[in-house]
């Protein structure tokens, strides 16, 4: 049996241990059962937005009358090409990722998947290996939800839309969640006609006003079935034919030359062979952890999708510098501590929030006040004539601490970064309204929130928030 320094199981998030520590001299074993780089690199963040934002292109050329600007709005898109141009740049950063690995002398790359025999043994390609300390960063993949006729149809899931080199006529889209609705608006804006199978509401876990907003604006631009649930699918000759509930109990047909199935993830954990070993999971199969990111094995961690904390790339860097600095770096016996984990949606609009969402405060019974600004009341709004978003701030009543931030609208991933660092330094009300804004940029709009939740201040009962699409001035 070979004994390493390191294992690290996923080239992902665990890229953050794998290279750092073969430069302090530890030897590192590496496994990767798909392509180097993990989901956002290969099938996630960064080829989606290479599609979102020729997308957003398309958009702005479709509303370009808007501001008296007349075109023809029926363009060509050569969907082959661009996502030819996306796989192609994808899979040269992947390729590159695994050069880097065979020319390092302490990193031992295995394009394989692996399998625990007991908590500190795994066998790879027929070899048994073991090292001292063991990092799981497996990830999830797209979640199949069990509609009889489905399997062994041709529908996509995230993986085959962003490979795909035909773009349908028609598509359906099963989900309601952030990579259904980013995918959904892709496609439909450079040419489907896309249609939602939506059992309850989109983006469950953003605050509600905002996925409010964000729907409104959403259904106009695709054609969105509230309350459906898919019973069936059948696939002839190049034709899905889906079958739906709703929920006065009608059946409901839809057909599209393809189906996108977008209604979740699960984690990559039922394969590792766990059952040989003591690590514990959850009823979802996400690895359980402690504070440290350690699992019930000890010398065996963690980290990223696989545990479920957060899903998002930005928290897996965060985790997994967070373990390479207390484990290898600076030896520190410090748990790991979340600064405000904030989060997008790159879909049309857009959305980005931090935070508690004012349903969460509600339901805390917390002390606050809302100070709510919509785009239109800007300058820039007025520039860019909005008809659509606004910036949420969620501001303790008390002490003026801010609890939460949600914008939807242009540019909202962008601006929403100065809250996150506002309430990185536990920021207050007075620290948004104690700056000086350039006139007449987008920021303008959180500064008018900020004013709006001044103003709400003195007034109100202590227990409930003070929200609106009030006016406010433009300057």
């Amino acid at each position: 049996m070979k004994k390493y320094d390191v294992i690290v199981i996923g080239s992902g998030g665990g890229s953050k241990i794998t290279s750092p520590a073969a430069k302090l001299g530890y030897k590192v074993a590496v496994l990767e059962k798909d392509r180097p780089g993990g989901t956002c690199l290969n099938r996630g963040c960064i080829p989606s937005k290479m599609l979102i934002h020729p997308a957003y292109v398309a958009t702005q050329i479709q509303e370009a009358h808007k501001f008296d600007i007349h075109i023809n709005p029926h363009f060509n898109v050569d969907f082959a090409k661009l996502v030819t141009r996306i796989s192609q740049t994808v899979d040269a950063d992947s390729e590159g990722i695994e050069a880097g690995y065979q020319r390092n002398p302490n990193i031992d790359f295995y394009h394989a998947p692996g399998r625990f025999i007991d908590n500190k043994t795994i066998e790879v390609i027929g070899e048994r290996i073991t090292a001292d300390k063991i990092f799981i960063a497996t990830g999830t993949r797209p979640a199949i939800p069990t509609i009889p006729g489905l399997a062994g149809t041709p529908y996509m899931t995230s993986t085959e839309a962003l490979r795909t080199l035909h773009l349908p006529k028609r598509l359906i889209v099963l989900g309601a969640g952030y990579i259904a609705v980013e995918l959904g608006y892709a496609y439909r804006a450079l040419g489907s006609e896309v249609h939602f199978l939506v059992r309850s509401r989109f983006l469950r876990n953003e605050d509600s006003q905002i996925a409010e907003e964000f729907t409104r604006v959403f259904s106009q631009l695709c054609n969105v079935h509230f309350g459906a649930v898919p019973s069936r699918v059948e696939y002839n000759n190049g034709t899905f034919l889906l079958t739906y509930q709703k929920q006065d109990g009608r059946a409901q047909h839809l057909t599209a030359d393809a189906l996108l199935v977008a209604t979740g993830v699960t984690p990559n954990t039922d394969t590792l062979g766990l059952e040989n070993t003591s690590l514990g999971r959850s009823d979802k199969g996400f690895i359980k952890v402690d504070d440290h990111l350690r699992t019930a094995v000890p010398g065996v961690w963690a980290l990223g999708d696989c545990v479920g904390n957060y899903l998002f790339r930005h928290s897996v860097n965060f985790e997994g510098e967070y373990l390479f600095r207390t484990i290898f770096a600076e030896r520190k016996d410090e748990p790991l501590r979340y600064p405000p984990v904030p989060h997008a949606v790159f879909s049309y609009p857009q959305i980005a929030g931090v935070g508690k969402t004012e349903d969460q405060l509600k339901a805390e019974g917390a002390d606050y006040v809302v100070g709510l600004n919509p785009y239109k009341n800007s300058g820039m709004g007025m520039a860019l004539l909005s008809d659509h978003g606004f910036c949420k701030i969620l501001i303790d009543r008390k002490t003026k601490r801010i609890l939460g931030a949600h914008i939807v609208g242009e540019e909202a991933s962008d601006m929403i970064h100065m809250l996150i660092a506002f309430m990185n330094k536990q920021g207050t009300l007075d620290d948004l309204l104690n700056m000086i804004y350039i006139h007449p940029a987008l920021p303008e709009i959180v500064r008018n929130a900020a004013r709006k939740a001044q103003a709400a201040l003195p007034i109100g009962s202590p227990l409930t928030g003070t929200s609106g699409l009030r006016e406010e001035t433009k300057v």
